[in-house]
C-alpha cells in the first residue's frame, strides 16, 4: 500500500506548534500501527527556502511548495496577522493543491488562508476562539462555529488554536489507521486519548471573567471547589452577603454569565474531568458533581457535547471502565 502524502505549508510568521503538533502525530502513527511508511510528511514553503516562525524559530522545509507532487492531505497551519500573510501567490498555490487533495486541513488561523482561497465558502469552519468573530466578519459566506475544537465539512477540516491541531490529526489517524493507533499515539504524546471535536475550546473558568469584587470571587472559588453543594442563587447570595436579586445582577455583570449558567458549566467540567481521569461510576460522578440523577447529567452532556457520559468516557479511554 502506498504512503499517504501529507504536505504541511510553511510561510513567514507561521505558528510553530501548528506545524510540529500534527507533524508528530502523522510521523509516529505509521510505526505505531506497524506500518512505518503509512504517511509521507513533507514540509514545503514558497521557493523552498527557510522561514522564521512567529516565535522566531527558524524552520527549514523539505521542498518548494511550487514543486510538491500529489497531495493526499494538505495541512495549512496558522500564523501572524490572523493567519493571512498577504501573499496572493501562496493563496493561489493552496487553492491549486487543495483542488487535487483528498483532504484539506487547517490549524488555528490557517482557516483564514483557506477562506482567502475560497475553500470555505458555504461550509462550516472554526478557528482559534480569539479570531472567530474576525473570520465571520471578513468571510460572511463561511458558517463560523466558535465552540468546537475541530469541525469537518466534507473533505475540509478546520481546527481551533494550537494544540487542537493535534486533536484533529489524531482524528484523521483514527480514520486512516484505526482507533487503537490513535490512542497509542495520544499516549506517546502525553495528551488526552482523543478529545471529541465538539468539545468546547476552553473551560468555564477561562471563558468567564473573574469578578472584580472579593465576595463574588469567593463565590466563584466555592462553586469550583464544591460542585455537589447547594448552588442556588439564594445560597450563593447568602455566601456573598447580598440579596438574591442584587447578587444575580452583580454576578452577571462582573462574570459575564448568569449564576445558573456558570454553575452548569462548572458542574459539567467537573463531571468531564472525573470521566476522563477516574473509573468512578456514572451514578457516583453525577451525585458528586451536583446533578442529583444520572439522567440530569446525561441531558447536560447531550446538550453540550452531543454525547452521553458513557460515550464521552469511551472517547477518552482505551477500554470500557466501571459505571457504564
Amino acid at each position: 500500500m502506498r504512503a499517504h502524502s501529507v504536505v504541511v505549508v510553511l510561510y513567514e510568521g507561521v505558528q510553530s506548534l501548528d506545524v510540529t503538533g500534527p507533524l508528530e502525530v502523522f510521523a509516529g502513527a505509521g510505526a505505531a500501527a506497524g506500518r512505518p511508511g503509512a504517511y509521507r510528511v513533507t514540509t514545503a514553503s514558497p521557493g523552498g527556502g527557510p522561514v522564521r516562525s512567529h516565535s522566531g524559530l527558524r524552520l527549514l522545509p523539505d521542498a518548494d511548495l511550487a514543486e510538491v507532487g500529489p497531495v493526499d492531505t494538505l495541512l495549512v497551519p496558522g500564523g501572524h496577522r490572523g493567519g493571512a500573510p498577504d501573499d496572493d501567490a501562496l493563496v493561489a498555490r493552496i487553492r491549486e493543491l487543495a483542488g487535487r487533495a483528498e483532504r484539506v486541513v487547517s490549524v488555528c488561523t490557517g482557516a483564514f488562508l483557506l477562506a482567502e482561497a475560497g475553500l470555505l465558502a458555504g461550509r462550516r469552519a472554526t478557528t482559534h476562539w480569539a479570531y472567530c468573530e474576525e473570520l465571520a466578519r471578513r468571510f460572511p459566506d463561511v458558517e463560523v462555529v466558535p465552540d468546537p475544537i475541530h469541525v469537518r465539512d466534507g473533505h475540509i477540516a478546520t481546527s481551533a488554536g494550537v494544540t487542537a491541531g493535534i486533536d484533529l490529526a489524531l482524528a484523521l489517524v483514527e480514520e486512516d489507521l484505526g482507533r487503537d493507533t490513535a490512542l497509542l499515539i495520544a499516549r506517546h504524546l502525553v495528551v488526552f486519548l482523543r478529545r471529541p471535536g465538539n468539545q468546547a475550546q476552553f473551560s468555564t473558568q477561562l471563558a468567564a471573567q473573574v469578578a472584580a469584587r472579593q465576595p463574588l470571587r469567593e463565590v466563584q472559588r466555592w462553586i469550583a471547589e464544591h460542585p455537589e453543594a447547594d448552588l442556588s442563587v439564594e445560597e450563593l447570595a447568602r455566601r456573598s452577603a447580598l440579596s438574591p436579586r442584587h447578587f444575580a445582577r452583580a454576578f452577571a455583570a462582573e462574570v459575564g454569565v448568569t449564576p445558573g449558567r456558570y454553575v452548569d458549566g462548572v458542574r459539567l467540567e467537573a463531571a468531564r474531568r472525573r470521566l476522563e481521569d477516574t473509573d468512578d461510576g456514572i451514578e457516583e460522578i453525577a451525585r458528586s458533581c451536583g446533578y442529583g440523577t444520572t439522567e440530569a447529567m446525561r441531558r447536560a452532556f447531550v446538550r453540550t457535547v452531543a454525547a452521553p457520559p458513557a460515550e464521552y468516557r469511551r472517547r477518552f479511554r482505551p477500554e470500557p471502565t466501571g459505571g457504564h
